[in-house]
C-alpha cells in the first residue's frame, strides 16, 4: 500500500486537523530526512494554505486544535502546537498551549522550523486596495512608471498579464511590459477582476 493510500486510511479520509471532506492532500511535516507514516498527515486544502501561509489566518477555522492536539500520530502534535503557537496571543491558544505534551524529540522536530517564533501575521503580494495577488494573475498600472535603466514609460492603466510574485518580498511583482520583464512595486497595481 502506498503512504498516501496509508495516511488517507488512518485519517478515515477527513482532513487530520479539521475534519474537512475536501480537497485532500497528503502534506509533509518538514524538516524529515524521508517521508514515512509517522510525519505525513492528510490534509485539507484551507488548512494547507493557511499552515503555509497562501491566505489569512481564520481563528474560528482554527478551533479544532482543541481535538486534534490530543492525537497520537507525530506530525498532527507537531503541526497542532506549530498552529496553536500562531496564535499564542489568543487566551485559548495559550491554554491549549499549558495542557499540551509534546516529549523533547517532538519538540524539538516541532521547532526545528522556528515558524513557533512568528505571530499570525500572513505576509501576502496584495494589491493597492488589499486584493491578494496570485501567480499568473493581470494587473492594471494605477501609475505612470518609468522603468529604470530604459527609456519606458509604463502608462497608467497599462494590463499585465500572468505577473510572477518576487518570493521574498511581498511588495514586488514581476510582469512584461512592451516585452521586457520589469519589476513593478504592488502599491501601484490594482488586481484585474475577471
Amino acid at each position: 500500500m502506498k503512504l498516501e493510500e496509508l495516511v488517507a486510511k488512518r485519517a478515515d479520509n477527513k482532513c487530520e486537523l479539521c475534519s474537512s471532506e475536501n480537497g485532500l492532500t497528503l502534506y509533509e511535516v518538514l524538516p524529515q530526512s524521508r517521508s514515512i507514516e509517522d510525519n505525513c498527515i492528510m490534509l485539507c486544502s484551507k488548512c494547507i494554505a493557511q499552515i503555509d501561509k497562501k491566505e489569512d489566518l481564520e481563528k474560528n477555522h482554527w478551533s479544532c486544535l482543541a481535538t486534534s492536539m490530543w492525537s497520537e500520530v507525530p506530525g498532527v502534535q507537531v503541526v497542532s502546537w506549530r498552529m496553536l503557537n500562531r496564535f499564542r496571543n489568543e487566551s485559548w491558544a495559550s491554554e491549549a498551549l499549558d495542557m499540551m505534551y509534546l516529549d523533547d524529540e517532538r519538540l524539538a522536530w516541532a521547532k526545528a522550523t522556528g515558524d513557533h517564533d512568528n505571530d499570525s501575521a500572513v505576509d501576502l503580494h496584495r494589491d493597492c486596495n488589499g486584493a491578494v495577488l496570485q501567480n499568473g494573475d493581470t494587473i492594471v498600472l494605477t501609475k505612470s512608471l518609468d522603468v529604470k535603466g530604459t527609456s519606458l514609460n509604463a502608462k497608467k492603466g497599462t494590463a499585465v498579464k500572468n505577473i510572477r510574485l518576487v518570493p521574498d518580498n511581498t511588495e514586488q511583482i514581476e510582469g512584461k511590459i512592451e516585452g521586457q520583464i520589469i519589476v513593478i512595486l504592488t502599491k501601484y497595481v490594482r488586481k484585474q477582476n475577471g
